[in-house]
């Protein structure tokens, strides 16, 4: 479903958004620190906030329609991003990145994955525009991680992708770290440093992890400008929620049943979607099959949010009845987020 909003309203959302963006980076990088839990809470709090009254807007610009699909894919986005924090924790801690300079480090990686998000949200949109029958790709893939996530057989180990080994291949790059200098001499020579590596290792993986959220909220909304919106407020609430980890994510156990059923409904929906505009020469004889329903976006948003809500309650339910049980995390998250971490580099 598309519902068109005013163009003008759309230029004057981005270009507040990119404002935000750029004063947020200039608050980091004004005083490079470790954010405290109490900090990290209230930042967390303020980009929650910042999103439910975009969607209050979106809701009083265009209507209903629209501003549940921000909603349903926000939230969407939101949790699915949840385990590209581990990823984020795992880099950082591979390149030995200062605790006091990781939220720089975050914040550059992350603007780097909304460029690389925005233009795969509108090939995305090109593509869905030419050929509905893609819908029918997106939705199996979801069914698929889907199962594959339900079955635990989520892989949270990292690699370094092209992008970086073509980076270290053609850059000259310093062995350390000099502040959060990007560029620096050593014996007079002009290098990159490792800084430069980590902001593209952060900004090109987490494109690769998003390839199952995108298509997820490509089947709530048509809308380019919404998915991207969605996808804006949902890492710039991943990132200090990144400073929360540790115990908190330990104690969702029931998180990834939560993903799977939120992902197997949306790809359900994607291949109902695709049958109720379909093309295919091989379905139906080519014609749309009309006995298919649309799923409203009312439904996807309590699934999602009725999925959540579950999972967290029975989450918290089973760990306060049984302490030693606890989500499965890689054991730099465990350790980023320990209380005694003092703010020493992770190494």
């Amino acid at each position: 479903m598309t519902h068109e909003l005013p163009v003008l309203f759309e230029v004057v959302a981005l270009a507040a958004i990119a404002l935000l963006l750029v004063a947020d980076l200039a608050i980091v990088g004004r005083r490079p620190h470790v954010p405290s839990m109490k900090e990290s809470g209230i930042w967390v709090a303020v980009y929650v906030s910042l999103a439910v009254v975009f969607g209050l807007v979106v809701l009083a610009v265009g209507g209903a329609a629209p501003a549940g699909e921000f909603y349903a894919g926000w939230l969407t986005e939101y949790s699915l991003s949840i385990d590209n924090l581990f990823i984020f924790v795992i880099i950082m801690s591979r390149f030995a990145v200062p605790r006091e300079h990781q939220q720089k480090v975050l914040m550059v990686g992350i603007i780097i994955a909304l460029v690389l998000r925005a233009g795969f949200i509108l090939a995305g949109a090109a593509l869905i525009e030419e050929f509905l029958a893609v819908f029918y790709l997106f939705g199996a893939f979801l069914l698929y991680t889907a199962v594959k996530l339900l079955a635990g057989d989520d892989d949270e180990e990292y690699k370094e992708n092209v992008a970086i080994r073509l980076l270290r291949r053609v850059l000259p790059v310093a062995d350390a770290y000099d502040g959060a200098k990007v560029r620096t001499v050593v014996d007079g020579r002009r290098l990159w440093t490792p800084m430069l590596v980590v902001f593209v290792a952060i900004g090109t993986t987490d494109l690769l992890f998003a390839l199952d959220s995108i298509p997820a909220i490509f089947g709530l909304t048509k809308d380019p400008f919404i998915v991207f919106t969605t996808n804006v407020f949902a890492l710039m609430g991943l990132r200090q929620l990144y400073f929360l980890l540790g115990g908190l994510l330990e104690r969702l156990v029931y998180l990834p049943v939560a993903l799977s059923v939120i992902l197997g409904f949306i790809g359900v929906k994607l291949i109902m979607e695709a049958m109720h505009g379909n093309t295919l020469p091989f379905v139906n004889g080519g014609q749309p099959i009309e006995w298919v329903p649309e799923v409203p976006i009312w439904l996807s948003l309590l699934v999602i949010v009725g999925s959540l809500a579950v999972a967290t309650v029975a989450s918290l339910i089973r760990t306060r009845r049984n302490p030693t049980v606890r989500a499965q995390v890689p054991a730099e998250v465990a350790s980023a987020a320990s209380p005694d971490d003092g703010g020493r580099d992770l190494r």
